[in-house]
């Protein structure tokens, strides 16, 4: 049913992924479907990596972690944005469409007032991409 699942990871917050990252893991090993991890990044230092060179390391070393303790087939791509925080619905619809992804597997945040005002980023890549978009809880 699934050929390519893409999910967004933010290296700064991994420790609240891990039910995505299983969710992802279990679809890829039900599908056959290999997974691309997707990371953006600023284009100035941060508290993950000093440039985007590096975080696009640490991103394929994250990506490979995955696979190896998964049994998955896994890929990374990584963005660099000079605002990731506004980018990052873009840049996630940009990564649907070079990856062919017809699955996104996300985390959620936890739902505050301010969704009532800016919606969620599964919300808008599902409603701006042609891929079915998982929110995991």
């Amino acid at each position: 049913m699934y050929k390519q699942i893409l999910v967004p990871v933010d290296l700064t917050h991994v420790d609240r992924l891990g039910k995505a990252l299983q969710t992802a893991a279990d679809l890829s090993r039900h599908y056959d479907a290999p997974v691309c991890y997707v990371g953006v990044t600023p284009e100035t230092p941060s508290p993950v990596a000093h440039n985007p060179k590096e975080f696009a390391q640490k991103l394929e070393a994250f990506g490979n972690r995955q696979a190896s303790e998964h049994g998955i087939t896994a890929t990374t791509r990584s963005y660099s944005s000079t605002d990731p925080a506004i980018d990052i619905n873009k840049t996630l619809k940009k990564a649907v469409e070079e990856s062919g992804a017809d699955l996104v597997v996300m985390a959620s945040h936890i739902p505050n007032v301010t969704d009532y005002i800016w919606p969620s980023h599964g919300g808008w890549v599902a409603e701006h991409s042609s891929a079915s978009v998982f929110v995991v809880r």
